[in-house]
């Protein structure tokens, strides 16, 4: 019998950018040293594709659904519904999840949509308070990953408090603008912004937030409700493609994607979502995972955290470290351990230093690996654009021509 086939996805959250002038008129990608990465490149294909379709917003959680091999069109929901799987926040029929970004609201501006990177466990014991003095049978709070936690509203049959006309903004699109230009609006919005003003005096005495300043950090002084939806359903991934996969990834948004699509949730402790995250053991997580799964996909923050912070020289060190650390171990156990593979490198979207914030741009990606034949070219944007490499229109479409080994790369 012959061996079955292995699949890596490497997902460098963000990494793909327009030339920036700190980096000498380059993008991140070109000013790195990823040899990995161009080795991947020069043995297989470099392309692009459109993951953001046009009527949603530029972020992870459209862009995760057309890698993983759903149309957002069809599936897509809301960003927190997605996290909500992750998490393990079950959501019923009339239910709406949403997200609740503990964040640093200074002088009336979107100062930090991070609050300084609060860690999980502050976040815990804020969520807890939040719980505690606003939650009701109608509205719950959930702890997450750092800043990334959720409030879900238990809708009732015939009753439902939020429609699709309900707009609410991602604070990390408009970093350092006035909060009141990008409150909650249309049907439901009362509520949110009721909540997200209840929610300040108890954030501001928090035991937490005055140890947070007394340290110098910023505090989570603020929770901004945004990204909600009802629940999605997608048909397992298993079911399309006959192969058994496996997320990992130390953001919510992510492993919910695969948990709803049938994947195991693999968790490295050591991983943060953030710079400082661990990815020598992600790229051991990923290498150990191939061992009983058919497709593994890895998944890293960092990148796109770096552009968030206008950090050029971060963005350039959290590529290299991706680099070095994850995709040149996992190709080089590939090319020992299994006949036929095939690696994947794509970010979700592009996140953009000069305007510190997420753009619907194509993004490059390269493939190599069974029956794809050589670029000889490096990995970045130029190339993937003028190198001659496929382009998809429809981003989903990307993850049914990795999957064929019988695909050479021609559209």
């Amino acid at each position: 019998m012959a061996a079955t086939p292995k699949f890596v996805i490497v997902i460098p959250d963000g990494a793909a950018d327009e030339p920036f002038d700190a980096l000498a008129g380059r993008t991140a990608l070109q000013a790195a040293n990823i040899p990995a990465m161009d080795a991947v490149a020069a043995a297989g294909i470099v392309g692009r594709s459109r993951n953001v379709p046009d009527r949603f917003l530029p972020a992870s959680d459209v862009a995760t659904l057309s890698l993983l091999g759903y149309d957002p069109e069809a599936y897509y929901t809301g960003r927190a519904p997605l996290e909500a799987a992750a998490v393990g926040v079950p959501l019923g029929p009339h239910d709406w999840a949403v997200r609740c970004n503990l964040m640093t609201i200074a002088d009336g501006r979107l100062a930090d949509f991070t609050a300084g990177h609060v860690t999980s466990e502050e976040a815990a014991a804020i969520v807890a308070d939040l719980q505690a003095a606003l939650g009701t049978p109608e509205f719950e709070f959930f702890p997450g990953v750092s800043y990334r936690n959720l409030m879900v509203q238990r809708g009732r049959p015939g009753a439902p408090r939020f429609t699709r006309e309900t707009v609410t903004v991602p604070p990390h699109d408009h970093p350092d603008q006035p909060a009141a230009d990008f409150l909650p609006r249309g049907p439901g919005s009362d509520v949110l912004v009721d909540l997200m003003e209840r929610a300040r005096p108890i954030l501001a005495e928090h035991p937490v937030n005055r140890a947070r300043v007394a340290a110098g950090k910023r505090p989570a002084n603020a929770v901004w409700l945004w990204g909600q939806g009802e629940a999605p359903h997608m048909p397992p991934f298993q079911k399309l493609h006959g192969l058994k996969g496996a997320i990992i990834s130390a953001v919510d948004l992510v492993r919910g994607v695969g948990v709803l699509a049938g994947w195991d949730r693999i968790d490295v402790p050591t991983a943060t979502g953030y710079l400082d995250t661990d990815y020598p053991a992600k790229g051991r997580a990923g290498i150990a995972a191939l061992a009983d799964h058919d497709v593994v996909c890895v998944h890293v923050e960092a990148p796109d955290e770096a552009s968030h912070e206008g950090r050029a020289d971060a963005k350039v060190e959290a590529i290299e470290r991706i680099d070095r650390d994850v995709v040149a171990p996992i190709v080089a156990h590939l090319k020992a351990t299994h006949p036929q593979w095939r690696i994947l490198i794509s970010p979700d979207h592009s996140t953009l230093l000069r305007t510190r914030a997420h753009d619907r741009a194509p993004v490059a990606w390269t493939m190599a690996g069974a029956n794809l034949p050589s670029s000889g070219l490096r990995y970045d944007e130029r190339n993937a654009r003028d190198g001659g490499g496929p382009f998809l229109d429809q981003g989903w479409r990307l993850m049914e021509r990795f999957l064929n080994l019988g695909w050479t790369g021609k559209e």
